[in-house]
């Protein structure tokens, strides 16, 4: 007679066999998947290779310094310009040209100066006064001389600029300082100025109109100044609270160790009691702000702010606050109430895992190690973007002041400019700088490396964590299967386990890691296509695209799921990753009761671990850079967004918090399928003994019993 049970592991492959030779982690294994391994070699290789090209080719100077419209760097050392960082424009209102937007080059002669102009003043006037000549000339094109020419000779060959406007520098570049008094735009004591057009006269609001045409393109770039200031002055107290975070994690994992069951119940209490803070203090900021005008507006009037401080001051954002938080509390108690039970089974395979990190100490400060290799690659990939993006030549191109000139914006060559028809069809014609994108010798092959280097980017990153989580499985896998704990375990468990990811099963670390680093490039390249077709406003297109995203986002977590499973055998067994990743689904598909009641509980409860350290450490931030500790108001540095230090740390703790908590999520996965294992191989008897330990034996047979009990209860009744 052929039961039920018999089906379901016929679908789902046959149990383990009983063997008697098997102790854990296999020693006599040999190299798998050669074949990725190989290709992932000559893939590194290309990578050097593409980084090699790129900072030969490449120059940063593009991004760090300004060029002026002869393509010269403004304030590099070792160049006449090495004391003028300043890039100056003669006229500031040729910025509101659609040039700016499209190229971020304004149409009008460039150079480099000591300092910005601080004060108004038109050439005409200037050469009325010697000293104000003098000072006048440091914004003229290097080596003009006034007496050999006139001024409407000046002018036409734009020698210097037609006037002088306060100006203070802005990432390296004048742009106008204007003044109002009385809602009446002013520079110095005058509305209008001399535009060195003529006798025509022009009202400063047209100057202004341009400044803000050409600033409205600067204004992200202002906002990540002040950004970046803001990491200036704050950046110690983000590493002290961050390294907060780091001994508050290891203060949690400790604990865990000697005290996990009730460890656990603090963390579910304290979770609760960060929630119900921030319910209260939401309320009170609330009701403090009934009284306050202006509080009642909303935040969709309002719009998009770059001081998010102007939020907090709105009762609808702390309401808003509150109810996130209330829903937060409501599914964490609902989830309490249906995992009532499963609660003390996760809690014996979180003690499990204390102990097999107690004999294995080394694991906890494992992920430094793979933390130190991600920030090799990301380092790597960021170097080698930043040199493939600047190893473009500089591009020249003619600007005319005349509407009928068919030359403007034609690509030129300053050393030949003049000699060429242009000047003569179009006399005022210059040809200055414009961008950098010109054709390089290897121009055409720049968009395949810049997608080579992202690529390679995602699989060696995927390939660092793949090899963390081999070594740990491997090493945790040692300890579950050594019968007389830990006397039966290998000296150093974790070098062994690192030792045989490398030198074996590198290939099956590539293949694993690529899969998931083309799904990977997959939703990059839809993220780009989304970002493309919002300006086309095709609504199907945008519906087929949200589609896509949500089924590789869906396919990248099932992947990393399975490779993580996958890794687990491949320390234990040795084989390949095909066959490993096919043995590990059939093994969770044949318990996939416990997968869910057990393994995901763990997980569970691991993640309020993650939360508390977070919050713990992101309320103190708030407080703190908010200056609301009074003790330390003193102490708190001046601030752009207070915000910005608080939201790093709230990341940073996170990372820091998962890279602890994930040493015990690996530990309880490893166990976890080496207890599903241990069921099927072992039976309990003498001759068959478990290798779970007898306190975790005793819980999950008492589950399992409560679980065929229910299943037999409810066959007698169908």
């Amino acid at each position: 007679m052929v039961t039920e049970e018999d089906n379901f592991y016929g679908k789902h492959g046959e149990p383990q066999k009983y063997d008697p030779a098997f102790k854990g982690p296999i020693h006599n294994r040999g190299c798998t998947d050669i074949i990725c391994c190989l290709l992932f070699i000559i893939a590194i290789i290309g990578y050097f290779i593409v980084g090699i090209v790129a900072w030969s080719h490449g120059d940063p100077r593009k991004v760090i310094y300004p060029t002026d419209s002869l393509g010269q760097f403004c304030g590099q050392a070792g160049t006449v310009n090495e004391k003028k960082p300043v890039l100056f424009y003669f006229n500031i209102m040729k910025c509101a040209s659609p040039l700016v937007l499209l190229q971020f080059q304004c149409p009008t002669t460039q150079i480099c100066v000591e300092k910005c102009p601080n004060r108004f003043m038109t050439f005409i006037k200037a050469r009325t006064s010697k000293d104000d000549l003098e000072y006048y000339k440091q914004f003229c094109k290097p080596g003009f001389n006034d007496t050999m020419k006139s001024v409407p000779e000046v002018m036409r060959d734009e020698d210097c600029p037609a006037m002088l406007t306060p100006s203070k520098p802005f990432i390296r570049r004048c742009f106008p300082a204007l003044s109002t008094s009385k809602g009446v735009v002013m520079i110095g004591n005058s509305t209008t100025f001399d535009a060195g057009e003529g006798n025509k006269t022009r009202n400063v609001t047209d100057l202004l109109e341009g400044a803000k045409k050409a600033n409205a393109v600067l204004e992200a770039r202002q906002v990540a100044m002040k950004i970046f200031e803001d990491y200036t002055v704050s950046w110690y107290w983000i590493i002290i609270a961050l390294l907060a975070a780091m001994i508050l994690s290891l203060i949690f994992v400790v604990l865990l160790r000697f005290l996990a069951g009730i460890m656990v119940w603090v963390m579910i209490i304290l979770v609760f009691a960060v929630l119900v803070y921030g319910i209260v203090h939401c309320y009170m900021e609330y009701a403090a702000l009934k009284s306050e005008q202006g509080s009642d507006v909303s935040i969709k009037d309002l719009g998009f702010q770059t001081d998010l401080r102007v939020y907090l001051h709105l009762r609808q954002t702390w309401l808003a606050f509150m109810i996130i938080l209330i829903i937060l509390i409501l599914i964490l108690i609902l989830v309490l109430i249906f995992l009532r039970k499963r609660l003390l089974i996760a809690i014996a395979l979180i003690k499990e895992a204390s102990r097999a990190i107690g004999h294995v100490m080394s694991s906890l400060v494992f992920p430094l190690f793979t933390f130190f290799l991600l920030c090799l690659c990301i380092a790597y990939w960021a170097i080698t973007a930043v040199f493939l993006s600047t190893s473009n030549d500089a591009v020249f191109k003619v600007f005319a002041n005349e509407s009928a000139c068919n030359y403007t914006t034609v690509t030129c060559d300053p050393e030949t400019f003049n000699t060429t028809n242009i000047t003569k069809l179009c006399p005022e014609a210059k040809c200055l700088f414009a961008f950098y994108g010109g054709e390089s010798k290897y121009h055409k092959y720049l968009i395949f490396f810049q997608f080579y280097n992202v690529f390679l980017f995602f699989w060696l990153a995927n390939f660092v964590i793949a090899l963390g989580q081999v070594t740990l499985a491997g090493a945790f896998a040692s300890y579950y299967w050594a019968f007389k704990k830990p006397d039966d375990m290998p000296a150093f468990p974790l070098f062994a386990s690192l030792g045989r990811a490398i030198r074996y099963h590198t290939g099956s670390l590539a293949f694993g890691s690529l899969i998931l680093a083309i799904v990977q490039v997959i939703r990059v390249l839809l993220e780009y296509l989304d970002h493309k077709l919002k300006a086309a406003q095709n609504s199907c297109a945008q519906f087929m695209l949200k589609c896509l995203k949500c089924c590789f986002w869906c396919l990248e977590k099932f992947i990393k799921f399975l490779n993580r499973n996958a890794y687990i055998m491949v320390a234990i067994y040795g084989t390949n990753f095909c066959t490993s990743a096919r043995n590990a689904f059939m093994l969770l598909m044949r318990n996939i009761i416990r997968v869910a009641v057990l393994d995901k509980v763990t997980d569970f409860l691991l993640f309020l671990g993650k939360l508390l350290v977070v919050g713990a450490v992101g309320v103190l931030a708030f407080f703190f850079f908010s200056g609301r500790i009074k003790i330390v108001k003193d102490t708190v540095p001046i601030l752009n967004y207070y915000w910005v230090p608080i939201l790093t740390v709230i990341v940073g703790s996170y990372l820091i918090a998962h890279g602890f908590f994930s040493v015990y999520a690996m530990c309880v996965d490893t166990l976890f399928l080496c207890f599903c294992e241990d069921l099927e191989r072992n039976d309990g008897s003498a001759e068959r003994p478990f290798y779970m330990s007898p306190e975790l034996a005793d819980i999950l047979m008492k589950h399992k019993l409560e679980h065929s009990k229910s299943a037999q209860q409810q066959q007698e009744e169908e």
